[in-house]
């Protein structure tokens, strides 16, 4: 349970770092909380993942797996801006990943 509740946190953290660029580029409000739920599930899905690999890996897997149907309605209207969500994606996925193991044991 205590790594769960690090995974909501750290969840959260995320998202507020992904949508604070959203937010200034005045974005739709339904783009930011779709990219702000996808942090805290990410999250909660990492921290309760019992996945046996490499922490950072792991984050990025789960955080792409579950970007994917947003990514096909965002890469239909828009594929440039696939670029920028996948490289925030392996960012904070990663240490999404990272800090959920080292800090949430």
């Amino acid at each position: 349970m205590k790594k769960a509740r690090f995974g909501f946190l750290f969840g959260v953290i995320a998202g507020i770092i992904d949508v604070i660029p959203m937010v200034l580029q005045n974005l739709s409000l339904d783009a930011i909380l779709s990219a702000f739920s996808l942090w805290v599930v990410s999250g909660l899905i990492i921290s309760t993942s019992n996945i046996k690999i490499n922490s950072a890996l792991k984050g990025i897997i789960i955080s792409f797996m579950l970007l994917i149907p947003a990514a096909i309605l965002i890469g239909w209207k828009e594929p440039a801006s696939l670029v920028p969500i996948a490289t925030m994606t392996i960012i904070l996925g990663s240490l999404l990943g990272y800090s959920i193991e080292k800090i949430g044991k």
